[in-house]
């Protein structure tokens, strides 16, 4: 069965977020890292993994996403924080 995920991407610690839905993890977050297509993430350097669901449907993982980008800045840093109160790159850990 195909996954879906919910991905946010921070500059830094409690810096800039972005928050988007890809079936292919490790890819779109190579893409962001390396700075391969010009929008917000390029622009505010936003390139660290911080948090990600898994899913197997692309109907919740964009109604996530929606919701989510919803949310005001503390409840996303929170959510952030229950699973990565370090705020470290997760990239490095879903590639070994």
């Amino acid at each position: 069965m195909k996954s879906y995920y919910l991905y946010i991407l921070a500059s830094d610690r409690n810096g800039t977020l972005y928050i988007g839905v890809t079936s292919d993890l490790i890819k779109r977050i190579q893409q962001h890292k390396t700075k391969i297509t010009d929008g917000f993430s390029k622009k505010y350097d936003v390139r660290k993994l911080v948090h990600y669901e898994q899913t197997e449907s692309i109907h919740s993982a964009i109604a996530r996403e929606k919701a989510l980008k919803k949310w005001n800045r503390a409840w996303k840093i929170n959510l952030i924080e229950q699973n990565n109160p370090n705020w470290d790159d997760l990239y490095f850990k879903i590639i070994a």
